[in-house]
């Protein structure tokens, strides 16, 4: 009985989709105020329920969001975001793909290219990517946690090309400038003649789980072209976390 009035008062938080008041949910739910009180304290200790500013309201909390974000599978991901991927794909007229950091990796779960015929583009295949040499594994692992940098930065990091950072003094100043930025690259660090441009994409307050970035041959993206992509794609990223926040919502 204890847990049921618990799901049922998230339930009725994430159904809002707003923040909302004990108030709201003591008439929405009709227990007794002190037990709707309880209840709502035991969600916020648990942080599954969280105020929302100083309104006296609260909202779905971190730990719940991050719960339903591991949940959902890389297709329910995809099929948030494509529509999305497909439009930056066909403005930008290159290739956009989307990466998702899960078990201490980073891996491409899915690619849209650009429909112009007569473009030569780049597919980055699917799956896991290096740390410390792809654009969308930068730009989630400069804003991961110390503990996490220093965990890559201490490995035996291999040497792809000559273009490879593979020092701890190099990837720690690309990490930086990846956070003034807002954004990361990869000039030829992985395969000679192809770079990347990658900007992270953060769920609610969980930090940057997902990286949405561009891939195409060094000839078009120098420095000046990927600079001008980043700064796409880090809007493109304000509007994937949309998307995939309200794939996570329950159904009404």
């Amino acid at each position: 009985m204890h847990l049921d009035r618990l799901i049922t008062l998230l339930e009725l938080i994430a159904i809002a989709g707003r923040p909302i008041s004990p108030v709201e949910l003591q008439k929405a739910t009709k227990l007794p105020k002190p037990t709707c009180y309880r209840l709502i304290q035991t969600l916020e200790e648990h942080r599954l329920i969280e105020p929302a500013e100083n309104s006296g309201k609260v909202r779905i909390g971190e730990r719940l969001i991050r719960i339903a974000l591991l949940g959902k599978s890389d297709t329910d991901v995809c099929k948030a975001s494509a529509s999305l991927l497909k439009a930056a794909a066909i403005e930008y007229n290159e290739t956009v793909f989307l990466a998702r950091f899960r078990d201490s990796k980073v891996e491409i779960i899915h690619v849209e290219t650009p429909l112009d015929p007569g473009r030569a583009f780049i597919h980055p295949g699917l799956g896991e990517r290096p740390m410390h040499a792809c654009s969308c594994s930068k730009a989630i692992a400069a804003f991961a946690e110390p503990e996490f940098q220093s965990c890559i930065v201490s490995e035996n990091l291999r040497q792809y090309t000559d273009h490879t950072k593979t020092s701890q003094e190099d990837i720690y100043a690309d990490f930086k400038r990846i956070i003034e930025r807002g954004f990361a690259d990869c000039d030829q660090e992985i395969d000679m003649g192809i770079a990347s441009v990658a900007a992270p994409i953060s769920i609610g307050n969980i930090g940057a789980t997902f990286s949405v970035g561009a891939v195409g041959p060094i000839r078009r993206f120098g420095q000046e072209y990927r600079y001008e992509i980043g700064e796409k794609l880090i809007k493109l990223s304000t509007r994937i976390s949309g998307a995939i926040q309200l794939c996570n919502m329950p159904k009404i």
